[in-house]
Parts: structure tokens; sequence; C-alpha cells
């Protein structure tokens, strides 16, 4: 399971300088990958961000974790794409999603037909970013045109895909899944089978499956694991989440993070690679420099090992 740094608490602050920094620590202590999300209504663009940082930071996958579907054409977001990994040269991996209906409503976008809406967007990115060209004409998205520049090298896609139609369309047209709030049961038992189902049905190669999850090597797993359900209590409320919560048997947000001192950090994460996460991206959470340097350091053994 290869190992990487999920930068997303940092796009709040919106600081290029910030993420450039924490990406680069992220290379320096081992990592394979950083990702970074985009958040619908907050103007802050994660492929330009990755672009710059990649400028700097010369090694590792740079990722998007995810970038929500319904605001871009696909025309548009693969335009966007083809002109980052021009200069990121192999290291870009796109994650993208549906992100969630009462996000979409901020923006005044009706969310109806969800996996219709995934099925054509992929229909016409993924042409796009493989061949440079596509001629594919849906019910609600449409696209004949040929890019300028060619593709030279392929930009892997993985979806936001959690419920049994999402993996379906993941499996079939794209490279795999990008996970939030999913435990190792829900991976093992609901996951991988659905999402390698429709990979082998149509001809794919395996396909990756990351995980994120918060991650704190403490003393004090109880409470941590208060202030992320105090903190973080929306997850629990968005429904595509709450169906993972009940797969897993976790009643809140804290209960699927991955919180205990540095033996029971180890097996969750043994667990989880076990389940068939192919990457797992770490959102650091500590509410001190203690947990925080030991979180560091064991996650950072981890993705030396990987």
């Amino acid at each position: 399971m290869r190992i990487g740094i999920n930068g997303t608490g940092l796009v709040q602050k919106a600081s290029v300088p910030a993420i450039v920094a924490d990406a680069a620590r992220a290379q320096a202590d081992g990592f394979s990958s950083y990702w970074l999300a985009e958040h619908p209504t907050g103007g802050f663009d994660a492929l330009t961000v990755l672009a710059l940082v990649g400028q700097q930071i010369p090694q590792i996958e740079l990722g998007t974790a995810v970038i929500p579907t319904w605001p871009r054409h696909p025309m548009t977001l693969a335009g966007q794409v083809l002109t980052a990994a021009s200069v990121l040269q192999g290291r870009l991996t796109l994650g993208i999603g549906l992100s969630h209906e009462v996000m979409m409503a901020q923006l005044g976008i009706d969310f109806g037909k969800p996996i219709r809406h995934l099925r054509e967007y992929l229909q016409v990115l993924m042409p796009l970013l493989e061949q440079g060209s596509v001629d594919f004409h849906g019910e609600t998205l449409s696209c004949n045109t040929k890019v300028f520049v060619a593709p030279t090298q392929r930009t892997p896609v993985l979806v936001a895909a959690l419920g049994p139609q999402a993996l379906k369309v993941a499996g079939t047209l794209s490279d795999g899944v990008s996970l939030a709030w999913v435990g190792p049961k829900t991976i093992r038992e609901h996951i991988v089978p659905r999402l390698m189902e429709a990979a082998t049905a149509a001809g794919r190669a395996a396909p990756r499956v990351l995980a994120t999850l918060p991650v704190c090597v403490t003393d004090d797993p109880a409470g941590v694991r208060a202030i992320i359900d105090r903190n973080l209590a929306m997850y629990g409320q968005l429904p595509s989440y709450r169906a993972m919560f009940d797969r897993e048997g976790a009643a809140t947000p804290g209960d699927v993070a991955i919180v205990g001192n540095r033996n029971e950090v180890n097996d969750k994460l043994s667990e989880l690679a076990l389940a068939g996460a192919t990457d797992f991206a770490v959102s650091e959470f500590a509410r001190t420099s203690e947990e925080k340097t030991q979180t560091r350091l064991l996650m950072s053994d981890w993705a030396k090992q990987s």
C-alpha cells in the first residue's frame, strides 16, 4: 500500500506557498504522493495549485482528491488537466467526484440523475485525456472536438465512488476510486468486489483504491475522536458518507478515524492494506505538537517501507 499525504486541511488557507511547503515536507519525509481537494465554492483551483507545486517539488505524484464534476464541462476540465500534465510530466493523477447535493445547491446546480451525469462525464473526459479527441452525444453532455496538442502521457483518473452504481461506472470507465470516510470492512466487502467486477468485465487493468482517513498517534484516542466528531460532524450527515458509516458499523466520523497508540495505528493501517486499499493518503489530525510529530514519524516509516 503506497502512502501519501492529503493536504486538504490547508485548502481553506488558500495559500500556494503553504501547500508548496507542505508538499516539500511530504517529499522529504519519503511519501509517494500528495493530494489536494477542491471545494466547489471555495475559489481555490486545485489543478493550478498542483501545477505550481510541481515546479518546485520534482519527484512525488500529485493528485486531486477530488474536483467536483458538475461545475465544469468535461472539455473544460480536460483542458486544465492536459495543461497541468504537460508540466508535471507523468506525475499528475486526476480525482473527480459528484460532490454532494447540498453543495451543488449553493451553486444553483440541479443534482438530478447523478449516475447518468457521472457516466456521460467520463465518456467525454476519458477519450480526451487518452486520445485527445472525442465524439460523444449524451442526454445531458455532448462533445465533438480534438484538442490542439494530443496527450503524450496518459493521466490516470480516479472517481469518488461509493454506491453500487457509481462503483460500476468507475470500474468500467476509469482507473479506480478515491475514497473518503470509508473503513476497511467496507473496502473489503463492498468497494473492492464491485469495482473489480466492473473493471474485469470492461477489460480494464486492476483499479487503484485510494483511501483517505484522519490519522493520529495519541495516548488519548477518546479525546481525539471526540474532537473529530465535534469538528467534522457534517460528514456523518451527508447521505453518501452516512451509507458508508452504516456499512462499517460506525456511528460517527470519529469511529472510522485511525486513532490510537503506535501499535493500534499500525494494526489499522495493516487492516486497510489487507482490505484492498492500494494507496492511502494520510489526513494528519493532531491536537499537540507531540501527536503531530509521532503521527508523521509513524506514517513516514510506512511510506519508506511501501
